[in-house]
């Protein structure tokens, strides 16, 4: 991302302009093939002390006359014990997708489930529940669409009391929802926008992080922009969101992940981030992200990289909005221990999780696009030589540094030469590239604010590493012409 200030660069007819669009291009490129990266998958919720309990039984495979049995017993059993141990056995047994697939091949047999879940028994509701939930985990659509008659029972004990049952019923909608649009379908009419901003509100943690993976598996559905996020936008659901996600003694590290994601889907949207920003989203994110590098100063806890991932990228689409700026939205994040806090998170992923390092790349890349503040801070803070160590990770440090040199000769003058020189002339011996045209572009930002650069460039360099290159031995005029604009304009 680079501002748009043309009329300094426009003498330059040699490519700086023609340079920086291709650049936005790639961005906006990288931008969009981010957006459409999606964390689509089903969770199983088994209760532990039951699995332990189990423990030793073997669940098998079982074929139509075993179900029926189960199926009658647990309607028709003399004692609740029986009938309850009958609907224990059917759920091991639907955990193998062969006895899914036979159980919805009965005539029925989702019917009769169905009216266990509506009985007036809790113990009963409660494995049918369970039943229910195992179906839902299966890979198999046939299996998945099986359910939908359960769907509208499964949202209304939302409003129930017991909240290992919201639990249980927000994980099997969650999965259900991912799967199938008939679903979405039947379940949009009938409110589960409003069923989910009510549950927001529970005391209990296991409900909010349930609730933020049912919600987010919504947000993810293909029609979510048009059908699903305008609904989502226009409830508390929003505001509920961002005080979960405020730093303090209460952030729960489980639902804080959860509805950051969610975050980072109604943001991917487009739909109205604006609504976001003046709702504190930017504020919050930021406090959030000083948060994070304070805790993993103070503790070796392997979760808070799954926190960071979301929390970088909303931080960087949003920044992304003209309305972040409009509403003030890069003041609230202004200080340099933003920058501070980023470099921090920066190894600690390098150790923790070097995947995710190019999401907070890409954060200092919008960080520095527009703001000369944030651009002074990297360089006050000597952040120049530890950005370059991570060159290997990303090409995105490259712009960042364009970003810093294109601020005007104040920043070219603290850039060079300093390890900047060394690590430009090591590049431009890469074979990728990618790499060493990005290379020349800071190499033509240096030439235009810092005329001393060309001379000491080319002297020390004497151009061997630009002839390496066929591709790149064309810009060698350019690298001249710039040469002569740097010394003589």
């Amino acid at each position: 991302m680079w501002s748009r200030q043309r009329g300094r660069l426009k003498p330059l007819c040699c490519g700086v302009e023609e340079l920086r669009c291709r650049r936005r291009e790639r961005e906006a490129a990288l931008r969009k093939a981010r957006r459409e990266q999606q964390l689509v998958s089903k969770r199983l919720l088994r209760d532990e002390t039951l699995e332990e309990a189990e423990e030793g039984c073997v669940a098998t495979i079982f074929g139509e006359a075993e179900i029926q049995q189960f199926l009658r017993l647990a309607q028709r059993g003399t004692e609740e014990k029986e009938r309850e141990r009958a609907l224990v056995s059917l759920r091991r047994g639907l955990q193998h997708p062969e006895t899914q697939q036979t159980f919805i091949r009965l005539e029925g047999s989702i019917r009769t489930l169905v009216g266990l879940l509506t009985s007036n028994q809790a113990l009963l509701q409660l494995e049918a529940a369970r039943c229910l939930h195992e179906l839902s985990h299966s890979e198999q659509s046939a299996v998945v669409e099986a359910c939908l008659p359960a769907t509208s029972y499964l949202l209304t004990y939302l409003s129930g009391h017991s909240s290992d049952f919201i639990e249980l019923c927000l994980y099997t909608l969650g999965n259900l929802i991912v799967e199938s649009e008939a679903v979405r379908r039947q379940l949009l009419p009938q409110g589960i926008v409003p069923a989910l901003a009510a549950c927001i509100q529970s005391p209990h943690l296991t409900v909010l992080e349930a609730l933020g993976y049912a919600l987010s598996q919504l947000l993810q559905a293909k029609e979510a922009p048009e059908k699903i996020i305008p609904s989502v936008l226009g409830s508390t659901l929003p505001q509920h969101m961002l005080q979960l996600l405020q730093p303090g003694p209460k952030l729960n590290l489980g639902v804080a992940v959860e509805f950051a994601w969610c975050l980072h889907y109604i943001i991917c949207s487009q739909v109205n981030n604006a609504l976001l920003i003046t709702q504190g989203a930017l504020s919050t994110l930021g406090l959030l992200l000083l948060d994070l590098a304070g805790a993993v100063q103070r503790t070796e806890d392997a979760g808070l990289e799954l926190l960071a991932c979301p929390v970088l990228r909303c931080l960087s689409n949003l920044l992304t909005e003209a309305a972040a700026e409009a509403v003030g939205g890069q003041l609230q994040l202004r200080d340099e221990r933003v920058v501070a806090a980023l470099f921090i998170l920066l190894q600690f992923l390098l150790q923790k999780q070097p995947s995710l390092l190019p999401e907070g790349l890409w954060l200092l890349n919008n960080l520095t696009a527009n703001s000369p503040s944030f651009c002074t801070s990297l360089l006050s803070l000597d952040l120049i030589e530890p950005l370059l160590h991570l060159l290997s990770v990303s090409n995105v440090v490259l712009t960042v540094l364009c970003n810093v040199a294109e601020k005007g000769p104040a920043y070219c003058q603290r850039l060079w030469p300093g390890p900047l020189l060394s690590s430009l002339l090591d590049m431009l011996a890469f074979s990728d590239t990618e790499v060493v045209g990005q290379s020349l572009e800071l190499l033509q930002l240096l030439f235009l604010y810092q005329p001393g650069a060309a001379q000491a460039f080319l002297q020390q360099s004497g151009l061997q590493a630009l002839q390496r290159h066929e591709e790149v031995a064309q810009l060698q005029d350019r690298v001249h012409a710039l040469q002569q604009t740097a010394l003589h304009g």
